[in-house]
C-alpha cells in the first residue's frame, strides 16, 4: 500500500502552520514568495496532493479573519485595554496561521448583516466582541450559524444557543473579590457593575451575590449601582456612592475604568482618604498600578482569550452540515485577584 502524505507532514517539512499550506495550495491571500517555494517543495517532495473533499472543506478566498467590533463615537476604543488586550491576542495568532484581520465595527442604529461580509468574500470566518443581548444581534447571530459561516464570540455567552464562545469565569471573579473584601473585614458591600445586556455583568451579579450568600449576608439591592464600563460613569457612580459611605465600607467594580473613575470622583468630592471605601477594580489593566492607591483588581486573560478565539475559529469547517455535526467550542478561562493596596484595611 501507498502511504499518501498528509498536510500535516507537508506543513512539518516545509516549517509552518498546517493553515499557510492550505492558503499556498489554495491560493489564498498575501504570502511571502519564499514561504510559497518552501510549501510547494515540501509538497512535491512528498508527493501532496490536496483531495476535492479537502478542497470543497477549504474554500478559504479572502485570507482575512474578521472583527466584528462595536462603533462608540468618541469613545477611544483601541486604548481600552480590555479590546487591545484581545485584539493583540487576535492578531498573534491570525498571523502565525498566514491571516490578515479586518476590523468590522458595526453601527447600533443599523441593521445587523454579517452574512454579507462572508458572501462578498471579505472574510473566511470572524470574531464578534462586544457582544450584548439585542434583538437584531441575535438574529444576525443565528443566521451566520444557519448559513454554517465560522463565527466565535469572546466575553459574551447568549443562553439557549448554540454559539461558539471563549470566555473568562467572571463568577469566580467577582466572586474572589467580594470574597477578599469580607476577610478584610467588611461586611457592607456595594457594586458597581456594567449594563445587564452584557452576560459578563449578569455573571459579575452572580459573583458578587454568591460571596455575600457564603458569608449569610442578605442582598441589599440599595447597594447595587450600574455603570457603563467608562470612567466618566465611574465619575458619576461617585456621587451615589458619596451619599451612601455612612453605611458603604467597600465597592467591587465590573471594570477598572470605573473603579479609577470612581477614586477621582471620590477624591473630586473632598472624601478624604481615611474615609475612602475599600474598591476592587476587574481586568487588571496597566492602569490598576498607576491608580491612587494602587488599585486591586481581577486579572483576566484577555491575550490569551484573543489567542484561543483565533484558533479556535480558523479551524472550523464552513458548511451548514459541518457546523451542525461539529463540537461546539465552549472554552472558560480562570481569573485571579491581584491585591494592592486600594483593598487593603488600614
Amino acid at each position: 500500500m501507498i502511504a499518501i502524505a498528509s498536510r500535516k507532514e507537508v506543513a512539518e517539512l516545509a516549517g509552518v502552520s498546517e493553515a499557510t499550506v492550505s492558503r499556498v495550495l489554495n491560493n489564498v491571500g498575501p504570502l511571502k514568495e519564499q514561504t510559497k517555494e518552501r510549501v510547494l517543495a515540501a509538497a512535491r517532495e512528498l508527493g501532496y496532493t490536496p483531495s476535492s473533499l479537502a478542497r470543497s472543506f477549504a474554500r478559504r478566498r479572502s485570507g482575512n479573519l474578521g472583527v466584528i467590533m462595536p462603533y462608540l463615537p468618541k469613545a477611544r476604543l483601541f486604548s481600552a485595554y480590555y479590546f487591545s488586550e484581545i485584539l493583540s491576542g487576535i492578531g498573534s495568532r491570525a498571523r502565525e496561521e498566514g491571516y490578515d484581520l479586518l476590523m468590522i465595527f458595526r453601527d447600533a442604529d443599523e441593521p445587523l448583516d454579517y452574512s454579507e461580509l462572508f458572501r462578498m468574500r471579505k472574510v473566511d470566518a470572524c470574531i464578534v466582541l462586544g457582544a450584548k443581548e439585542d434583538a437584531g444581534e441575535l438574529a444576525a447571530l443565528r443566521k451566520l450559524k444557519d448559513e454554517g459561516h465560522p463565527f466565535c464570540l469572546v466575553n459574551q455567552h447568549f443562553e439557549g444557543e448554540n454559539f461558539h464562545e471563549v470566555d473568562a469565569d467572571h463568577v469566580l471573579g467577582c466572586r474572589l473579590a467580594v470574597k477578599h473584601l469580607l476577610e478584610q473585614g467588611f461586611s457592607r458591600i456595594a457594586f458597581l457593575n456594567g449594563p445587564e445586556a452584557y452576560s459578563n455583568s449578569r455573571d459579575r451579579l452572580s459573583g458578587y451575590t454568591n460571596a455575600l450568600a457564603d458569608a449569610d449576608i442578605p442582598l441589599d439591592q440599595s447597594l447595587l449601582f450600574e455603570g457603563n464600563f467608562s470612567r466618566r460613569s465611574g465619575i458619576a457612580a461617585a456621587r451615589q456612592i458619596a451619599a451612601e459611605l455612612e453605611r458603604i465600607e467597600a465597592v467591587a467594580v465590573a471594570n477598572d475604568r470605573m473603579a479609577i473613575g470612581l477614586q477621582q470622583g471620590l477624591r473630586e468630592l473632598g472624601i478624604p482618604g481615611e474615609k475612602m471605601p475599600a474598591i476592587v477594580g476587574y481586568d487588571d489593566s496597566d492602569a490598576a498600578e498607576l491608580a491612587t492607591p494602587a488599585l486591586s483588581s481581577v486579572r483576566v486573560p484577555f491575550y490569551q482569550l484573543g489567542e484561543i478565539a483565533a484558533a479556535k475559529v480558523l479551524a472550523l469547517p464552513e458548511g451548514s452540515e459541518a457546523q451542525e455535526t461539529g463540537e461546539i467550542i465552549r472554552v472558560k478561562l480562570p481569573a485571579e485577584l491581584v491585591v494592592r493596596a486600594s483593598s487593603l484595611k488600614a
